[in-house]
């Protein structure tokens, strides 16, 4: 069992229709049908959604996304319409909303990955191979790759894990041209966003997309390139065959596999409130990674 730890009621707006809470966003459709969507400050770990929100958070995601999509633009499109705040919505929302086209999802995680670690490393120690591609022999946590790959994954459900599944097996579930549509595009924006990252002094390990298609065109949805859909580190500190720092929720990780926190994540206790400290420290993670992709400063 896992899940949130207390489901937050959906803030009600007059002429919005509440849809979906997810472990970060908030949807609802508007009265022309377009969808809006709010990145909140709620933060996840471990299938868990935290009780304890990270200050600022959902702004960084949302400007930090609309950044990326303005750079990506050229290789595909994307689903925002407007940034404007809904009439009546709370003050709150500024900056952290979306009013975005409704698309026809397709049901794939697309994971484009430069660098092993994580799941990725977990299944190449058994097999030699990320979701039934072979990689080379000899390569440990935080190796760079010798190309970027194509890992996909099935979405789950908030509390449930996202599952790595073959090219073969999306090839099955969306057709083998959808498939080829989302590895050549996944992979195009994987390249790009890696090398402006690296002139930045970041490396880019992995990164999530979720894309739909508007009639017959593939629109890039959801968030782009943030630290909750990415692996983010500085280059200066990357050293393979170690874990790497990160711009993530690691500090929230750490806290939480501590003795300090008291908590077992392998029963199904919710896990503890954060400590500030650890809310501090995150949040800084988070700032510092728009600011130094962006080259903008945080207000």
């Amino acid at each position: 069992m896992s899940g949130f730890v207390e489901k937050p009621d959906p803030v009600e707006v007059p002429g919005l229709v509440h849809l979906h809470t997810g472990k970060v966003r908030d949807l609802y459709r508007n009265d022309s049908g377009e969808l809006v969507m709010v990145a909140s400050d709620r933060t996840s770990a471990y299938d868990w959604v935290l009780p304890t929100e990270i200050p600022d958070k959902g702004r960084v995601l949302t400007q930090l996304s609309l950044w990326w999509f303005d750079k990506l633009a050229d290789l595909v499109p994307n689903h925002v319409l407007s940034t404007d705040l809904p009439a009546g919505a709370p003050a709150d929302w500024e900056g952290r909303t979306l009013v975005c086209k409704p698309l026809e999802m397709v049901q794939v995680e697309c994971v484009a990955r430069g660098y092993l670690t994580g799941s990725g490393l977990a299944e190449y120690e058994k097999t030699r191979t990320v979701c039934g591609l072979a990689l080379p022999e000899g390569l440990v946590d935080g190796s760079e790759l010798p190309s970027p790959i194509f890992t996909p994954a099935t979405k789950a459900e908030v509390g449930e894990h996202d599952e790595n599944v073959s090219y073969e097996e999306v090839a099955r579930r969306v057709g083998p041209e959808t498939a080829a549509q989302l590895r050549q595009t996944t992979l195009a924006v994987y390249t790009r966003a890696r090398d402006i990252a690296r002139e930045r002094g970041i490396i880019l390990a992995d990164t999530k997309f979720e894309f739909g298609f508007d009639g017959d065109q593939l629109i890039l949805a959801d968030e782009a390139l943030t630290p909750d859909s990415s692996r983010f580190w500085p280059a200066d500190q990357w050293q393979p065959g170690r874990p790497q720092a990160s711009f993530d929720k690691q500090f929230i990780r750490d806290w939480l596999t501590s003795p300090a926190s008291g908590w077992n994540r392998h029963t199904e206790q919710p896990p503890p409130p954060l400590p500030p400290e650890t809310v501090a420290q995150t949040r800084a993670k988070y700032v510092e990674a728009y600011e130094r992709l962006t080259g903008k400063p945080w207000t």
